[in-house]
């Protein structure tokens, strides 16, 4: 069995425990909402979509209402998070690490929000390759950006946080991808704030 990063046991333990208490209430939900419609904007028909890293669901919540006749699917590593994704019966949750999750079929979108950022660099590799085997379509990254890979201090905890430019990353790995849509949202938005996210939208060539 693959022994667990120190990234992955810092999540699944106390301190992501207290971040899915952080994140609740119908607040986030509405932004995620406003965030997808976004950017999902030029996306073509979704039967299915699956997210790597759901934490306790808020964006399936938002897809849900947005694509209420599609087939939601969820990874998360952390137990409490993903009871409580479960237990709001929009979309089936696998927990374990995305890095482990077995693909038996793939998407018309598979994404990330907020979760490359908080992998080892050396393993995003491996996250790029489960987002694209996961694909027959779409691939959205929401995630912070930087033209050059950086650290940056999380709550007062070193190694936990990297901003890069993921997307450009694996328009370079995959030669069929090619980028759809991009933006950016910002924190002090008055009505939809999202945390200075930038996102891109790709899609497999045929």
């Amino acid at each position: 069995m693959r022994e667990l990063t120190e990234q992955e046991r810092f999540w699944q333990g106390e301190f992501g425990d207290q971040y899915v208490d952080r994140n609740d209430g119908e607040l986030p939900v509405a932004w995620a909402t406003a965030f997808f419609a976004q950017a999902l904007r030029n996306a073509g028909r979704l039967e299915s979509v699956l997210e790597l890293g759901t934490n306790r669901g808020l964006n399936l919540q938002a897809l849900a209402r947005l694509f209420p006749r599609t087939q939601l699917h969820g990874v998360e590593l952390n137990a409490k998070a993903c009871e409580i994704a479960n237990s709001l019966n929009v979309a089936t949750v696998w927990q374990g690490s995305l890095f482990d999750y077995p693909l038996s079929q793939t998407v018309d979108l598979s994404f990330t929000k907020g979760v490359l950022i908080h992998l080892p660099p050396e393993l995003l590799p491996q996250a790029y390759a489960k987002l694209y085997d996961a694909s027959q379509r779409y691939v959205l990254i929401a995630e912070y950006y930087s033209p050059a890979p950086v650290e940056v201090s999380y709550r007062g905890h070193t190694g936990k946080l990297f901003k890069r430019d993921f997307a450009g990353e694996m328009l370079d790995l995959y030669a069929d991808l090619r980028l759809v849509d991009y933006g950016f949202v910002y924190r002090r938005d008055s009505n939809f704030p999202a945390d200075d996210l930038n996102w891109f939208l790709l899609e497999k060539r045929p």
